[in-house]
């Protein structure tokens, strides 16, 4: 009994330190290549594990006017690259409000303001990074 309650503990402990966001300073893919952002759906109440879930990956200079019905208003949480910058907007072909985000982790768009009386949680449809 004593083994199956370690052995549970230490798998929550390494799930734990999965659900880490990515370092912005080596944001990559996985295959090694220079990402400009890193955009996850669903972030947690929690800080720690706000970059779990699905992700997508932002590389270099992409200009994305419409997002994919799938990545459509869904975006929580976000890590830009290290002298990257990620722009978005609420609406498709870059209209609506407009958002600048600098390198670094946004843990929780629900935090950051968008207009009057709203935030950025599940509020990006389209974005332009650069590096």
């Amino acid at each position: 009994m004593k083994g199956v309650i370690a052995l549970l503990l230490a798998a929550l402990c390494f799930e734990g330190l999965n659900a880490e966001c990515p370092d912005p300073a080596t944001l990559k893919d996985d295959y090694g290549s220079k990402l400009c952002a890193q955009m996850f759906e669903h972030s947690s109440y929690y800080y720690d594990e706000s970059c779990t879930g699905n992700f997508l990956y932002v590389y270099p200079d992409e200009d994305t006017p419409i997002m994919s019905w799938a990545w459509n208003n869904r975006i929580s949480s976000l890590v830009v690259g290290r002298g990257c910058s990620l722009t978005v907007w609420s609406k498709s072909k870059k209209q609506g409000y407009k958002k600048k985000f600098s390198a670094g982790i946004v843990y929780q768009l629900k935090e950051v303001q968008k207009g009057l009386f709203g935030d950025w949680n599940d509020s990006i449809s389209g974005y332009y990074c650069t590096c």
